[in-house]
């Protein structure tokens, strides 16, 4: 073969390429199709050209004309106000019909605003939408503004048939849409799971609606800056937390080789939200939660994109839905040592059994992690079609439920009332005489029928404070104030009053006093009374002679408790929490377990306190209570901070905090000493694990704790401060144990070995030293056998708190 055929053939070799490849790129175009409905003229947005629906083009041929074209006479400044100009009213079933040359993926996107012309008022519209098999929208409405609804198809037909159908005596209309071809790989056909039997799901069949777009870092990217015309909003509205900022470095991107701004534009992956480690960071997540669907599954696309270190070795978080862990970021980016600046994302699907949110975190992997910047750059949440090929609960089960709702409401409405009027009856008698004594008081329960505390008239708790009068503090938290007050039958009391930058609101202060009337207990505080009038939030409990136990191991109090006193407060308070566990007909976690809530009385028995952040426990079926994190910094179990996942051993590790409070005599954090003792509980470990705990034994007590006591003292501290809750005792086991150690410990030497003052103060305490009386620590009993004027209780909230 000569050189001239030679180049002849090539030529007609690349002829046949470029026809190849025209004639591919003409079917991909063909597929797409984006529509400006009602109108008579095109209209461009950016770099995208809408057909008007009424077109002579080879495109629009296959549609039906049977629409009614109207006019909008609204003014919008958005984007896309050009598409709600005009829409198409279908008075009838009406369909479009697409021819599909490739078939694949498919976009569709709907977009809606409800306009008033002088012919139609399109909010009133009531309408379903279908696509193939697939139900989008049933009994669709909307009210005002615009929204636009996206969903994907696999579509395997030569065609694709949208159908609107009007409700009964309603219509539909639709202003634009669009059918847009999806790059190969963009979606995937399965991906792993949380919280599923099977360990991935592949949806190639089922559809998939877009709920939501993010783009972290709190700055949207609208349609005309993402190359498939995406909408991206910020984050900023559903962040659940105050522990996080936004950065922004759009420099540092780079896309790797086969990764394009086709899986999120580089507006994305430049901008994230992270974790504040900054000045003194607390150990949590960053959370944001989403509407959700029960019932349905949700494929969740996690965009990441390191723009915040230097070095992507020293990257160490978590990602999570619903507290499910997910992965961790060097998995994720398989450890790649030059993962900085490079994108990279993963696919999650995860079901919505109850509740109607999805919650997204990222966040430290252990305590140790506590500086890992955990961030998220972008997000993509896509409800997948039901069984029933629908993105919509059945009408008639849902309509059955909610009969079986009713019935059951009404029947425990019924019931409720029957024991609220027997419960009023039995207490207005048992209470009578004790009403009668505040001069006023109300009969009434507090907010609903599950409280047995009674109001008080705000007239006369001014008068048991001489109103208010700061000569009578005993106490400031973040509640408010704590007064000492008396009653006009001479009853001292604690008066706590929610102060006017109180961070303690009317949540708290109705979870206290609901919490304390269910229950009560020798070792737990019992509630007198409440006043809300006036905007006043008050709490009334009968005054504590000896205050906080905070107050003794580090605070005013000038007298020092013994070692034999700290363990009989220590088995007091763990009588009280184990109770709290195990004793209501539901578990109650206390969640603010410290040493400032636990109070002592005359004899020096413990009784825990403040019950604001108290929350009911997780059912029979149940392993946790998901929740936001609330409590006290430096006492929060590690584990509920990285996974909102609250249980009782919650309040096992922040008891064990306040052992080793009680065994060292001071603060869990203190910033004035050197920076190896700031933690204690890092500082107390290290000695613990050396078998070396007496040397940090508060000096108060130097000498009197005995050598078993004292190991034994600290291999419970130890297992209650365990990083997993699995691996935590129980609180009846760790009340056993502490038993266990005051018998090691041995009687006293002598009755007053338990009394120990400061030399140049014995003779200001000497009159009062007979009351400080040892608690026996056998058969006290679960229930108080005392009456409501006997119980009381002083809540001091930190600021902390």
């Amino acid at each position: 073969m000569s050189c001239l055929e030679n180049i002849v053939l090539l030529f007609l070799v690349l002829s046949i390429l470029c026809l190849s490849c025209n004639v591919s790129s003409q079917s991909v175009s063909l597929d797409k199709y984006l529509i400006d409905c009602g109108s008579s003229s095109n209209v461009s947005l950016g770099n995208r050209l809408f057909l008007a629906d009424d077109s002579d083009s080879n495109i629009l041929k296959t549609l039906q004309k049977i629409f009614v074209s109207t006019k909008s006479s609204s003014n919008l400044s958005t984007f896309d106000s050009k598409l709600y100009q005009t829409a198409r009213v279908f008075s009838e079933i009406s369909q479009y019909t697409f021819p599909i040359r490739n078939p694949g993926r498919h976009w569709i996107r709907l977009h809606f605003f409800p306009f008033v012309d002088e012919n139609h008022n399109l909010s009133s519209a009531k309408f379903s939408v279908s696509a193939q098999s697939f139900t989008l929208l049933k009994d669709f409405q909307m009210n005002k503004g615009s929204t636009v609804k996206e969903y994907s198809l696999n579509i395997s037909s030569n065609t694709l048939v949208l159908t609107f159908t009007p409700s009964s005596d309603s219509f539909a209309f639709i202003n634009a849409l669009e059918v847009i071809p999806l790059p190969d790989d963009l979606l995937p056909g399965d991906a792993k799971t949380v919280g599923l039997h099977e360990a991935r799901r592949n949806f190639q069949r089922q559809a998939l609606e877009t709920v939501m777009r993010v783009n972290m870092g709190n700055q949207a990217v609208s349609s005309q800056n993402d190359t498939l015309g995406r909408s991206w909003v910020p984050d900023g509205s559903f962040l659940i937390h105050n522990n996080e900022k936004f950065v922004s470095n759009m420099n540092i991107v780079k896309f790797r080789k086969g990764f394009s701004e086709e899986i999120a534009p580089k507006t994305v992956y430049g901008t994230a939200t992270k974790l504040n480690t900054e000045g003194n960071p607390i150990y949590a997540n960053v959370s944001w939660y989403f509407d959700a669907s029960p019932g349905f599954e949700y494929l969740v696309r996690f965009h990441l994109c390191d723009i915040v270190n230097s070095s992507a070795l020293d990257l160490s978080f978590n990602v999570y839905i619903n507290s499910w862990f997910v992965s961790s970021y060097s998995d994720i980016s398989n450890q790649d040592s030059n993962a900085v600046g490079v994108p990279y994302y993963l696919d999650v699907v995860a079901k919505v059994d109850d509740g109607s949110k999805l919650k997204i975190s990222v966040g430290p992997r252990s305590v140790d992690d506590i500086y890992a910047p955990a961030f998220l750059n972008g997000l993509e949440i896509m409800k997948l079609s039901n069984s029933k090929d629908s993105f919509v609960l059945d009408s008639l089960s849902s309509k059955k439920s909610e009969r079986k709702i009713v019935v059951a409401a009404c029947l425990a409405a019924g019931l409720t009332a029957v024991v609220v009027v027997v419960a009023s009856l039995f207490l207005i008698c048992r209470r009578r005489r004790k009403l009668s004594l505040v001069n006023g008081t109300s009969g009434n329960a507090t907010f609903s029928g599950a409280e047995i505390a009674y109001r008080f008239p705000l007239v006369v708790i001014q008068e048991a404070t001489d109103n208010f009068s700061e000569n009578l503090v005993i106490g400031v938290g973040g509640f408010g104030k704590v007064y000492k007050g008396v009653l006009r039958d001479n009853r001292e009391v604690a008066v706590k009053r929610g102060g006017p930058q109180s961070t303690q609101g009317l949540v708290e202060f109705r979870t206290e006093i609901e919490m304390l009337s269910q229950f009560r207990h020798r070792h737990l505080v019992s509630l007198i009374g409440y006043c809300y009038e006036q905007n006043e939030m008050i709490i009334i409990y009968e005054y504590m002679e000896n205050g906080t136990l905070k107050e003794h191991l580090y605070g005013s109090y000038l007298l020092r408790l013994s070692w034999r006193q700290r363990l009989q407060i220590c088995i007091g308070s763990a009588r009280g929490l184990h109770y709290l566990h195990t004793g209501p007909a539901k578990a109650i976690i206390h969640r603010d377990v410290k040493s400032a809530n636990i109070l002592l009385d005359e004899n020096f028995m413990a009784k825990v306190a403040d019950f604001g952040l108290s929350k009911t426990g997780p059912g029979i079926d149940q392993t946790h209570v998901s929740t936001a994190v609330k409590g006290s910094f430096g006492y929060l179990d590690p584990e509920y901070l990285i996974m909102q996942q609250l249980t009782a051993k919650s309040d096992v590790y922040s008891f064990g905090v306040v052992m080793l409070e009680v065994l060292c005599g001071r603060p869990v954090i203190n910033p004035s000493v050197s920076r190896e003792k700031v933690n204690l509980i890092e500082w107390a470990m290290r000695y613990q694990k050396r078998g070396q705990l007496e040397l940090i034994v508060d000096p108060c007590i130097e000498g009197q704790v005995k050598p078993e006591s004292l190991s034994k003292f600290g291999e419970i501290v130890e297992k209650c401060l365990a990083e997993r809750s699995a691996l935590r005792p129980t609180m009846g086991d760790v009340l056993w144990n502490l038993e266990y150690v005051l018998q090691l410990q041995g009687p006293d030497k002598t009755p007053n070995d338990n009394v120990e003052l400061s030399s140049s103060h014995v003779s200001q305490r000497e009159a009062s030293s007979e009351s400080h009386i040892e608690v026996s620590t056998v058969n006290l009993g679960d229930l108080a056998d005392v009456s409501m004027s006997k119980v009381f209780a002083q809540l001091v909230r930190e600021e902390t708190g």
